[in-house]
């Protein structure tokens, strides 16, 4: 398991030859240990580079400049990224939670805990990192978006669907705050105003890939799966493609298993 202990520096002992000399002058001070010099901090160059690489990867590269530095705001956060795509939550939320020890008004740190918690099902524990953020950014439309995830999670539907809409008023053109507004609904039981949702936020430019796959998911849990799966190809590779149209045919078989699992797709939502 990942942990974020700085590096030690490993002193080197030091052997003194007893001399008579020495041995006469008892009160003569020993010469300090020489001091093991200190870790390479990698160059704003190395850290852009580092972008592209997989989580784990990545976890390693940013857990060496965390350990470098632990006052490193941005290793730190990025540690705590990586850890989060990788499925460590603990780790994530320790990572971040060390950030906000070094700067404990850090909105990213807080949303980092937040996306923890919400990646392990845990929505509860979310809200309060994500209320505190919202207090320090209340014009930020991802707190919110965020915290309806939570909310739901915690099963207070009344407080999520109020929190989307907030996401939404707060930026009503932002692919990513409709897209999770839409999935509350089709959570929910309202399929078709979550499909017209979702058309419209992937017809937004810029609109990430998620938010077509959250449109096939929508789609095929309506036993579309033709235009879902047409949808699944234009962004994953054949064999998720399979392993989704799969899942998708198993869950359209029971409405009940279908509202369950569709809102697996919304626990993981990251603002």
């Amino acid at each position: 398991m990942c942990r974020m202990s700085a590096l030690a520096a490993t002193a080197l002992a030091l052997s003194l030859a007893t001399s008579p000399a020495l041995a006469a002058k008892p009160d003569k001070a020993a010469p300090a240990a020489e001091a093991a010099p200190a870790p390479r901090k990698a160059s704003p160059q190395e850290r852009q580079q580092v972008a592209g690489l997989d989580p784990l990867a990545r976890a390693a590269f940013w857990a060496r400049e965390a350990g470098a530095d632990p006052t490193d705001v941005e290793a730190g956060l990025q540690l705590s990224q990586a850890l989060r795509q990788m499925g460590n939550y603990a780790d994530a939320i320790i990572a971040a939670q060390q950030v906000a020890v070094v700067q404990p008004r850090n909105i990213e740190a807080k949303l980092e805990i937040a996306r923890s918690h919400i990646g392990r099902g845990q929505g509860f524990y979310a809200i309060e990192p994500a209320r505190e953020a919202q207090a320090l950014a209340p014009r930020d439309w991802r707190i919110p978006s965020l915290l309806g995830v939570a909310y739901e999670q915690a099963q207070r539907s009344e407080e999520a669907l109020a929190a989307h809409r907030l996401a939404v008023s707060l930026a009503p053109e932002n692919p990513s705050a409709i897209s999770n507004l839409a999935l509350y609904y089709a959570a929910h039981g309202e399929a078709g105003q979550a499909e017209a949702m979702l058309r419209q936020a992937a017809a937004k430019p810029g609109a990430p890939m998620v938010v077509r796959q959250n449109l096939a998911l929508v789609l095929g849990l309506q036993g579309r799966l033709d235009e879902a799966e047409r949808l699944a190809r234009q962004d994953l590779p054949p064999e998720a493609v399979a392993n989704n149209m799969a899942w998708l045919r198993s869950a359209t078989t029971t409405a009940s298993a279908a509202t369950t699992r569709s809102w697996e797709g919304v626990r993981k939502a990251q603002p």
